[in-house]
């Protein structure tokens, strides 16, 4: 194990600007603005004061949730990525840079509960741990942790190392859970796993996992969302609906969803969950939360 660990280390640090975060970034380090700062606004009613890297939000159930961006500057999605869209389409949009987005985790109190929705890439290169913190949000505080899908930049801020440089629970406290599809698939099947069987080892005394439909803790209903890997999870905690990787190139998909991103595992099926999550959020009035979502990570 300690071997399998260490091999795991240096390659997260390798791709730490791998798997679904690739895109080109700046120096500049901040949340940004956009037009979902007013759709957040209109479906929380209540904002809260934020510090760099977050907004606060209040749910239609008294629920605190932050989104925390775990990157570090601008982040834009690029052409390369959307392969099923035509160039007409994507030029259509203007964005030559490619498409704004972000690397995000989300943060919901409730009933004196912490839950962090995954855990981006933490020490490993990201600045959730840090903004967290930020927060007066210590990790052994974090009481649940529920994974929207097994992919590095969701999973890695499972781990940091202790004193000692060991790779170790970053979360000692919490729960975590995961879709029994999403757990089989990456411990069976799934080639170039060490580091999520890894990451699981590590918290297997500590592991839940759950079918599509259960009710977990605090009220959080799971949601099949599968296509971009085998056990993908959406959750609904009130109004508002953790979408996870549902979309990584909001300006197109949000009215295009059969366009696909190339990191979708199962393209037909990734297009049909988010045809219907995307129709469920409108028919329902739920406020999305996205991890790639553009700053600030949430969306009508």
């Amino acid at each position: 194990m300690k071997k399998s660990l260490i091999l795991f280390c240096s390659f997260a640090l390798a791709l730490m600007g791998a798997g679904c975060s690739d895109s080109q970034t700046s120096d500049k380090d901040g949340a940004g603005t956009n037009a979902s700062v007013k759709v957040a606004k209109k479906a929380a009613g209540k904002e809260l004061r934020d510090i760099a890297g977050t907004k606060t939000l209040v749910l239609g159930n008294g629920a605190i949730v932050t989104w925390i961006q775990d990157n570090v500057g601008e982040k834009y999605m690029p052409r390369s990525l959307f392969s099923d869209a035509s160039d007409s389409l994507f030029n259509s949009l203007n964005k030559p840079e490619g498409l704004p987005a972000s690397v995000g985790t989300f943060l919901v109190r409730v009933d004196g509960a912490n839950i962090l929705f995954d855990a981006g890439f933490g020490a490993f290169g990201g600045k959730m741990l840090s903004r967290l913190m930020s927060l007066g949000i210590a990790p052994e505080n974090v009481q649940f942790v529920y994974l929207t899908h097994f992919h590095m930049d969701h999973i890695a801020g499972l781990i940091s190392k202790d004193s000692t440089g060991r790779l170790a629970k970053t979360f000692p406290n919490a729960a975590l859970y995961a879709s029994k599809a999403e757990y089989d698939a990456w411990m069976n099947s799934i080639p170039q796993n060490e580091m999520q069987k890894n990451i699981m080892g590590l918290y297997k005394d500590s592991l839940h996992l759950f079918e599509f439909g259960d009710e977990l803790p605090k009220g959080v209903t799971t949601i099949d969302a599968v296509g971009h890997t085998p056990g993908h999870t959406a959750f609904q905690i009130s109004n508002l609906l953790v979408i996870g990787d549902l979309m990584h190139g909001y300006a197109l998909q949000k009215d295009h969803p059969e366009i696909n991103s190339n990191y979708d595992m199962d393209k037909p099926k990734a297009a049909e969950s988010r045809k219907r999550i995307l129709q469920y959020a409108r028919d329902n009035k739920l406020l999305m939360a996205g991890m790639h979502l553009p700053p600030p990570g949430f969306a009508e």
